[in-house]
């Protein structure tokens, strides 16, 4: 007689949990299409703004530290360009990398109701993320060309590669927020400390003022993984020459393995915490 050994499946199999989270991904782009529709629509719904809200907070940023340089409160070194395209175009971006982390952790937040109750592939949530932030962005970049073309920086063939590094800034955050969304869910403190430590970080980034020439605060500037992406973004909308071009790459090139990693822990931790959660 043919004997069978049954063993128990090693869940934790980092390859079969990627590929699997990948061929859900695939599978589930009619839900997460329909989720980010549903998100977008409650988010301007019942807003008498509407979509102007997409773009007020970066707008509002930016006028303040015009404001401040107009004035002479605040003397800023010279940033090669218009200093309100600089300001709001370093905003704007950072706005979208900020929303991008929170992206993961938002959206798994707000489908807490149907976690414990669906059955659905989670990476859904994370791409309905992806998708509204790419709506959102699409908003704020229309801004930003009026916005360019207004204090007359003209447009330059670099322009058309501004949403490949859009995308990219949006990855850079996405990997950032799947790998802070558990915690997140778990601790309602890590959600205040990530927007505390954000709105610090964005003083340490070239958002609103350029790198110093020398000192401690140039190397801390130079070193840190936001800048290549907001400086090489804005260097392509306003057609100067990429300065941080090779970091940009290093940084994104980094990003890729981290996402992967990032994916399988999402995996992994979500349905731990929804059981936890609903018990």
């Amino acid at each position: 007689m043919e004997t069978k050994v049954y063993q128990k499946e090693n869940n934790l199999h980092l390859g079969k949990l990627l590929t699997d989270s990948l061929k859900d991904i695939q599978k589930s782009r009619f839900l997460s299409y329909q989720l980010a529709k549903r998100d977008i629509q409650a988010q301007y719904r019942q807003s008498y703004l509407g979509i102007i809200w997409a773009f007020v907070t970066p707008l509002a940023t930016a006028f303040v530290w015009i404001f401040l340089n107009s004035s002479g409160t605040v003397q800023l070194t010279d940033t090669g360009i218009p200093y309100p395209v600089y300001a709001f175009s370093g905003t704007l971006l950072w706005s979208v990398i900020t929303e991008a982390i929170n992206s993961p952790m938002s959206s798994t937040n707000s489908a807490k109701g149907i976690l414990s109750k669906i059955n659905f592939p989670k990476e859904a949530l994370v791409m309905s993320g992806i998708l509204k932030l790419l709506f959102n962005s699409s908003v704020k970049v229309i801004l930003l060309l009026i916005f360019i073309f207004f204090y007359g920086v003209g447009f330059n063939w670099s322009l058309l590669l501004f949403p490949f590094v859009l995308f990219a800034g949006i990855f850079f955050g996405t990997t950032l927020g799947l790998f802070i969304t558990p915690l997140g869910i778990l601790y309602k403190d890590i959600g205040k400390m990530i927007t505390f430590g954000l709105q610090f970080l964005m003083y340490v980034t070239p958002v609103v003022y350029a790198i110093p020439k020398s000192g401690i605060m140039k190397t801390v500037m130079e070193w840190n993984p936001f800048t290549p992406i907001i400086l090489t973004a804005r260097d392509f909308a306003v057609g100067m020459p990429p300065a941080y071009l090779t970091y940009f790459f290093i940084v994104i090139a980094c990003c890729i393995p981290l996402f992967f990693i990032a994916l399988i822990f999402y995996r992994i931790s979500i349905p731990i915490l929804v059981e936890r959660m609903s018990a």
